[in-house]
């Protein structure tokens, strides 16, 4: 009896003490939260595939993950779906360059945070990273009541929801493949370039040199006539010698 009770002392000694040493050791920290995965966002919210494949090849994922990493920069991104993708005439998409393909990814990300009630008080054009800061593949952002349309200049897209937003970074679905202006229309032709003006002076001195050498042909007698004449001249004297 003796020895059950020093037993159960003992364990209740080091539950205690085992008790007080777990309270006093600090609570382990959260781990730190990690970047946006726009792609894990897309793929979550399904019918986003063509999109996503897009991203992935062209390297623009990377890029947007590459700038998550290293700034609070925010982003607004338009998502066009399949059915999206599928409207497109036939070869659309296989007709732009590898240039085109990523400057048509960029076109639909927007290096700034908008909530959708920004948009309706938002200075048009919109400057997407296509554009950079020349400014270049502008959007142009109109509202309706809780309807906000995009316009390029060639298409107009609706907002049909937000997928996801969390005060830095907004993921909207849009109805249309945002398709840029300027991959449709030609560049104005370089104009000709004017005639050269004559420098006077230089070309006029030049020219009357020139009509210096030429002969004139009013200045004197024939060439031949005046060689018979001077070669006649002594006989015709010797003849009037005689006569007198």
């Amino acid at each position: 009896m003796k020895t059950a009770f020093s037993l159960l002392s003992s364990l209740l000694l080091i539950f205690i003490r085992f008790t007080a040493m777990s309270a006093q050791a600090p609570a382990q920290a959260p781990a730190p939260a990690g970047p946006t995965n726009i792609t894990a966002i897309l793929e979550k919210a399904g019918q986003f595939t063509t999109f996503m494949r897009l991203l992935k090849s062209t390297q623009v994922g990377d890029q947007l993950k590459t700038q998550l990493n290293n700034s609070n920069q925010g982003l607004t991104i338009f998502a066009p779906t399949d059915n999206a993708f599928s409207s497109l005439k036939a070869g659309t998409l296989n007709s732009l360059s590898d240039q085109q393909k990523v400057q048509l990814l960029q076109f639909h990300i927007v290096p700034s945070f908008f909530s959708t009630s920004q948009f309706q008080t938002a200075s048009n054009p919109l400057r997407t990273q296509a554009g950079g800061s020349d400014g270049e593949f502008p959007l142009n952002v109109t509202t309706s009541g809780n309807q906000v349309n995009i316009t390029t200049g060639v298409v107009n897209a609706t907002v049909a929801n937000s997928i996801y937003t969390d005060g830095q970074i907004a993921v909207y679905q849009v109805d249309q493949v945002l398709l840029p202006l300027s991959f449709f229309v030609s560049p104005s032709p370089s104009p000709a370039p004017a005639p050269l003006k004559r420098k006077k002076g230089a070309s006029d001195s030049s020219s009357d040199s020139d009509d210096d050498n030429v002969p004139s042909k009013s200045s004197g007698a024939n060439p031949l006539t005046i060689y018979i004449m001077s070669a006649c001249s002594p006989v015709l004297l010797t003849m009037l010698s005689f006569a007198f």
